[in-house]
């Protein structure tokens, strides 16, 4: 009696735990946007499904996700809202299964929100004060209203690089962080490019903005007005020096056509004597 007991649990357990586990289970998070991403095992069969649990590790208790129950090969969760607390550490697994067969399940590595998102890029635009430029920056726009608050809610600083277009110079600063800024002492009628990237409590990590470019302000009215009078000038030089040479020409030609006649007379008046 003990053998068939042994025989029937060791069945039991082939016939469930038969399944390929999946592999590459990983957490990728941009803006505190949070995705579950896996892949079959090799073998798998093309009607298997695959179901998700998250682990809140102080709580030590696995949760079924109810919006990833029952995904399919290539599917990819969100547990945006599974991981609410951002300080908190998490894991999550997958295991696959069909009606009559399951896999071991496959564990990620743990994350925490807070230090493991990707900052992207804020919206940023610039124009310019002056010898200033006016900086405007905004956090990116995202799926949810309160995924935006929240997003909005970690933005503590701002780092700027400052390029001057004409030759290249740069520098750096960091602001707190604020939808509006100035750069100030910078120089008149330049353009410069400025990018932003935006920094949270506990993060490094942060993608930052395209260059966005502006003058300080308009070029000066003056200097343009000399550049044209300038030019203006040296066309009328110009057209002087080329009126001049045609006068000069033409009254040197007329010299050289009397030359002959008078040679002429000269000699005349030299047979005569």
């Amino acid at each position: 009696m003990g053998w068939w007991m042994f025989l029937l649990l060791h069945f039991h357990l082939v016939v469930c735990v038969s399944l390929p586990a999946p592999s590459n289970v990983s957490i990728s998070s941009f803006n505190m946007e949070h995705t579950l991403s896996f892949l079959p095992g090799l073998e798998t069969p093309s009607d298997t499904h695959f179901t998700v649990q998250v682990l809140r590790l102080r709580k030590n208790t696995w949760r079924p996700e109810a919006a990833c129950l029952e995904l399919t090969a290539g599917q990819t969760c969100n547990l945006t809202r599974a991981f609410k607390d951002p300080f908190a550490y998490y894991q999550a697994r997958v295991q696959a299964f069909t009606p009559t067969q399951r896999s071991t399940w496959a564990i990620s590595e743990v994350f925490q929100p807070q230090s493991d998102t990707v900052m992207g890029p804020p919206d940023v635009s610039v124009s310019g004060c002056g010898n200033c430029l006016l900086l405007h920056v905004s956090v990116p726009k995202t799926k949810r209203l309160q995924q935006y608050e929240h997003l909005k809610s970690l933005y503590r600083e701002l780092h700027i690089h400052v390029q001057r277009t004409r030759d290249g110079s740069q520098f750096k600063l960091s602001l707190p962080y604020k939808e509006e800024n100035m750069i100030t002492y910078l120089q008149p009628g330049v353009e410069y490019c400025v990018t932003v990237s935006a920094k949270i409590l506990f993060n490094s990590n942060s993608v930052a903005s395209q260059p966005s470019c502006a003058f300080t302000s308009p070029p000066s009215t003056r200097s343009l007005q000399h550049v044209i009078f300038g030019l203006l000038g040296a066309f009328c030089v110009l057209g002087l020096i080329l009126i001049g040479s045609v006068i000069y020409g033409a009254h040197l030609s007329n010299k050289l056509q009397r030359l002959p006649r008078n040679l002429v007379k000269d000699q005349a008046l030299c047979a005569a004597t």
